[in-house]
């Protein structure tokens, strides 16, 4: 049992009674649990070919936080309905609907985002900086120029649901988990990892001219590996891959590069690769990055002291 303290109150972990009450506490924490610039559009209506596969996706985020936009297809699941089997399915289902008829989804996400106060303000202003006409141009762009990516919203996956969706699927999926804690007095808490949290960039200061700006997710195509001299040798080299790297699921099909950060006493950038294949490593949530070609060595990349440094 998960428990959350606090001076005045005690939290027990309690479970969703549905998919509804879920998908509601996800309306009331999607500001926190997306962040500012994503458009959570809790919309249910049918997408695929008429006589063909269709579905129903349990919503839709856009994400307007980059110098592109991206879409990512939600399925919000229980980890009480058997989720390795179901979350699978549903995912497959979707894919195949999506591009069996974008067109039909480019309507849903208009029809959502004209039916949603603020968002058609929001995604007009994006646009408008960004290189599209209009709302329209960029909800056609979203639909056909983006590959299909989803996003599973659940309250507690099985330990290995990543690794099961990994190597299910070669498009992107993200797993974000919202957990539901109550006290005696029945007051609500959740508990969650804001989305790609761990990838954004901005350091917080009290001067805007010391403030970093946030990474741009979608330029991002190179991840860089920590590496001490004998497995840099033996495995970088020697095997010309890398094992057990974190990656989100969304970023790992546009993963170009990696290269290899020498440890101490080098402490710096040495050597890049092209990226062949990404594939899970065993039975965990992390990959294995097998190379092209040998990797290549490059005028060293120091370390800077007191600078930013993200793995992801």
């Amino acid at each position: 049992m998960t428990l959350l303290w606090t001076p005045r109150n005690t939290y027990q972990q309690v479970e969703y009674q549905s998919e509804q009450e879920l998908e509601s506490a996800i309306q009331q924490v999607k500001t926190e649990l997306f962040g500012q610039g994503r458009l959570y559009l809790d919309v249910k209506k049918k997408i695929g070919k008429v006589g063909g596969q269709r579905n129903i996706p349990d919503g839709y985020l856009i994400d307007l936080t980059g110098s592109k936009p991206k879409l990512y297809v939600v399925e919000v699941e229980l980890g009480s309905h058997d989720p390795l089997r179901h979350v699978a399915v549903q995912i497959l289902q979707f894919s195949l609907s999506f591009e069996a008829e974008p067109l039909l989804v480019k309507k849903v996400l208009a029809e959502a985002i004209r039916g949603q106060g603020s968002a058609v303000e929001i995604c007009e202003r994006y646009a408008a900086t960004h290189e599209f006409r209009n709302l329209d141009h960029m909800l056609e762009w979203l639909v056909s120029e983006t590959p299909f990516t989803a996003l599973v919203v659940i309250d507690e996956p099985p330990d290995n649901l990543e690794n099961v969706l990994a190597k299910k699927f070669q498009f992107g999926v993200e797993l974000v988990e919202l957990r539901k804690y109550q006290n005696a007095a029945e007051d609500v808490a959740y508990r969650f990892e804001p989305f790609l949290s761990d990838l954004e960039n901005t350091v917080e200061s009290d001067s805007p001219r010391t403030r970093r700006p946030r990474s741009d997710l979608s330029e991002i195509d190179t991840v860089v590996v920590p590496a001490r001299d004998e497995g840099f040798e033996q495995v970088f080299i020697g095997e010309q891959c890398w094992h057990a790297v974190r990656l989100h699921g969304s970023m790992r099909p546009q993963i170009k590069h990696i290269a290899a950060y020498r440890v101490a006493p080098t402490s710096a950038i040495t050597h890049v690769a092209e990226v062949r294949a990404i594939e899970p490593w065993k039975d965990t949530s992390k990959f294995v990055l097998y190379f092209r070609e040998p990797a290549k060595p490059i005028e060293p990349i120091p370390f800077v002291k007191g600078g930013h440094l993200k793995s992801f």
